[in-house]
């Protein structure tokens, strides 16, 4: 497993599905200059969906054998979908810059924060249930795939408590701002 230099950071943006937390991440990384790192998943792309920037999507058993293989710096199953981070992006990242971001579920966000403890910040976005919904249905995510998040929604909502940061994302540029402001104080702290 890959161990984290004195200088290395991992910013983890998480929360429930509608809260826009690919969208800020993106743009709050682009800011920064930020490398991310995309995760790999066995469901299928939506429509509104981009092969290798929203995720890598192989099958099930390309999936299986790379965890096999050890590949996976994390990986959980969701719904009866696999999602993981290969460890060599991870490292190959580091190797350009000394801080990534990450888009993860909970879950994936949690066995990183196991990992490497106060290395991993996690920045928690939420909207209200009504917000998320209408964001999915904008996208035009499914009414099952919009049911199938809802599922999660609540239990999603409680881990903000944990995190060590959270965002509301009603009004994007401000949300920007102050996550991009939030991630310059951990910055900060790490060169003195």
């Amino acid at each position: 497993m890959y161990n984290l230099k004195e200088k290395e950071m991992i910013f983890v943006f998480t929360g429930p599905d509608g809260s826009g937390r690919k969208t800020i991440s993106k743009l709050v990384g682009d800011t920064l200059q930020m490398k991310s790192v995309i995760s790999y998943t066995t469901r299928e792309r939506r429509h509104y969906e981009v092969e290798g920037i929203d995720y890598h999507y192989i099958t099930r058993e390309q999936f299986l054998e790379a965890e096999k293989n050890e590949e996976f710096f994390e990986s959980v199953e969701i719904d009866g979908n696999f999602y993981g981070i290969k460890e060599q992006e991870i490292v190959d990242r580091f190797e350009s810059k000394g801080c990534i971001y990450l888009v993860l579920n909970i879950e994936g966000t949690e066995q990183l924060k196991e990992k490497f403890g106060d290395k991993v910040i996690r920045v928690f976005v939420h909207v209200d249930r009504e917000t998320a919904v209408q964001r999915q249905k904008e996208r035009g995510n499914s009414e099952e795939e919009i049911e199938l998040h809802l599922n999660h929604f609540d239990q999603d909502l409680l881990y903000k408590e944990q995190c060590e940061t959270a965002v509301e994302n009603y009004e994007l540029a401000h949300t920007v701002f102050e996550v991009t402001q939030t991630i310059e104080k951990y910055l900060l702290e790490k060169t003195k």
